[in-house]
């Protein structure tokens, strides 16, 4: 044995290492460009993007909201923007695709719906909401998030992603499962999911904030021209792909030359039919966190981890055929001796609520952090993200009585 060893390495070892490193001139400049071009594109997608600005609008719910969340998912549907950009754009202004931030946040039990953009696109998200609400108030705020600092002993935090279990080709229970794409005048005949993380989040005291973020960014298919080396297809075949392989597991084998025919169960035929729904809807990439934060002197973080949990939990259904959202990586660890003097927990909550105050996702300096992107389409992000009607009766859910506008320009003096 000790003798093959040897001869391995003195035949083959040696001599691929001498040839390696004879041919520096050839790898170390590749490997040099290679590194030099992400710095590169790192920082000018950097650069381009603070130069963008950012505002944070806040929607005040009307007393009453009579239409389906159809509405937000035309509202969806309208900002849905692949992004132009030639390659020129791309690899030397670091032009990127829009993005925004859909947040549900309790400050103190009193709950709050924002949505965060750059600047530019400030006006049209306003007369989007407004085309499907006229009576929303929309009103650019401070941004909540910058006052919070890190601080453990007097501010404490715990933080987590969600992630799907499925593939991206499962949708989730959405408002048209509910029987909410129905309108109707009785709204104590309605069944809202969005209700339980309302009810959760003003069941929160004063001293005590809770957030919750959902990035979205419209999905296409990447290339060169986007900034990829390798081209990445959309998720079109993803979806044609499991419902191949669904309607293979519902054909019975035989023994004859000539294939049985599908027979799906019901789950079957009803995740088919979802997935095809689901195709003919804009998708979008989305990155989910929630962070929940209190005084020392307010603190339940035991109490209120498990609400933050199951925040998204009415969406699954409860068999194989759909799809659910669940927690992934969180900012704790499961032992004591696993962090020395809280040493990586306390950088994980400065990463984590950095990159929630930056809105930061899909571009770096937080690109896909402890997290992949999913992909929900504009009728589930209507789902979990909507303006709720009387149905929610949550108490720290503030409603206007009428949108507050000017006078027209064109009254007589």
């Amino acid at each position: 044995m000790e003798a093959f060893v040897q001869s391995f390495s003195n035949e083959l070892l040696y001599p691929t290492i001498v040839t390696f490193l004879s041919l520096y001139p050839i790898w170390v400049p590749l490997f040099l460009g290679f590194i030099f071009f992400h710095v590169w594109f790192d920082y000018k997608r950097t650069e381009f993007i603070e130069k963008q600005g950012s505002v944070l609008l806040e929607i005040k719910i009307p007393k009453e909201v009579t239409k389906t969340p159809l509405a937000m998912e035309i509202f969806f549907t309208s900002i849905w923007q692949k992004g132009s950009a030639n390659y020129l754009e791309t690899y030397l202004s670091g032009k990127v695709p829009p993005w925004y931030s859909l947040e549900l946040v309790s400050l103190g039990g009193k709950v709050h719906f924002y949505i965060w953009t750059q600047l530019k696109f400030k006006d049209f998200i306003e007369s989007q909401l407004y085309a499907q609400y006229p009576s929303v108030e929309i009103v650019a705020v401070e941004d909540y998030a910058t006052k919070v600092p890190h601080d453990p002993e007097n501010m404490p935090m715990w933080g987590t992603y969600y992630k799907l279990g499925r593939g991206d080709a499962y949708p989730i229970k959405t408002y048209v499962d509910f029987g909410l794409d129905k309108a109707s005048d009785k709204e104590e005949l309605k069944t809202d999911p969005m209700t339980s993380v309302l009810e959760w989040l003003g069941s929160l005291q004063n001293g005590e904030q809770a957030w919750i973020q959902i990035i979205i960014q419209a999905h296409k298919k990447l290339g060169l021209e986007e900034g990829y080396l390798s081209k990445k297809d959309d998720w079109i075949k993803k979806c044609e792909a499991e419902i191949k392989k669904i309607r293979a597991e519902a054909t019975p084998k035989t023994d004859s030359e000539y294939p049985g025919f599908p027979n799906p169960t019901k789950g079957q035929s009803e995740a088919i039919a979802a997935i095809e729904r689901s195709m003919h809807k804009y998708p979008f990439e989305v990155g989910m966190r929630g962070i929940y934060l209190s005084t020392k002197e307010a603190n339940k973080i035991a109490v209120r981890i498990p609400g933050l949990i199951g925040a998204f939990r009415q969406y699954s259904a409860n068999y194989n055929y759909f799809n659910e959202i669940k927690i992934g990586w969180f900012t704790d660890l499961n032992y004591p001796w696993q962090d020395f003097m809280r040493i990586r927990r306390n950088a994980m909550e400065r990463s984590m609520l950095k990159a929630y105050k930056m809105r930061s996702f899909f571009q770096p300096p937080f690109k896909f952090w402890h997290q992949t992107r999913c992909i929900l389409t504009t009728e589930e992000l209507a789902t979990i993200f909507h303006l709720p009607g009387l149905v929610a009766g949550t108490p720290g859910l503030d409603r206007i009585e009428s949108r507050k506008s000017d006078a027209p320009s064109n009254l007589p003096i």
